[in-house]
């Protein structure tokens, strides 16, 4: 009985192929590639581009929500983080841009994994305290204005290229194997499948 059901996921790949199908008769030329300058051009490499800040996103919300919470924070932890980034572009180099963006999402984190887990409030609220009052965390970090900068560092971080690939597609890329590692090679991934449920 089991060999007649369908295997998880196949709905979604199946759609997504009916959609590339669509893609391809209406605009025969999506699926053309070039390569120019190292780098990869190409509408189906701009689609994968434009994603991949909600396919990182997508990453961390699968976590959370196998262990039967949400996360209503994730866009207001991005503008905290951003505004950080920002602040610091100009006059630090690029690991302490990002170890800094990185430590306040991580700060960020901790405070919902401590309302959650020891003051025992819902998930759902403790993350949309964070989601109403992090963007005026936001405005308060970046004083209310428009920031600017000028780093080619985050210019290549935006821009540049890994072996033809965009290199945001490169880091999401590498961040889906990491999480498929840890979630099915680890004990902490064993411990996120057990704590969740079958829906």
């Amino acid at each position: 009985m089991t060999a007649l059901l369908p295997r998880r996921g196949l709905a979604q790949i199946l759609a997504l192929l009916v959609i590339l199908a669509v893609d391809r008769v209406v605009s025969p030329q999506f699926f053309d590639l070039r390569l120019q300058d190292g780098r990869l051009f190409g509408s189906l490499i701009d689609v994968l581009n434009r994603g991949t800040p909600v396919a990182l996103l997508s990453l961390g919300m699968v976590l959370v929500i196998a262990t039967r919470g949400i996360d209503l924070s994730v866009g207001a932890v991005m503008a905290i983080s951003g505004a950080i980034a920002a602040s610091l572009a100009d006059s630090h180099g690029l690991p302490i841009v990002l170890g800094a963006a990185l430590g306040a999402g991580l700060v960020c984190g901790l405070w919902n994994g401590f309302l959650v887990a020891v003051l025992g409030m819902q998930p759902i609220v403790a993350t949309l305290i964070l989601m109403v009052a992090g963007r005026g965390i936001a405005q308060l970090i970046t004083e209310g204005r428009i920031v600017t900068f000028s780093s080619p560092d985050l210019v290549w971080l935006g821009n540049g290229a890994i072996l033809g690939l965009p290199v945001p597609v490169a880091i999401a890329l590498g961040m889906l194997i990491l999480t498929g590692a840890v979630v099915r090679g680890s004990a902490l991934g064993l411990l996120i499948e057990a704590t969740g449920g079958n829906a």
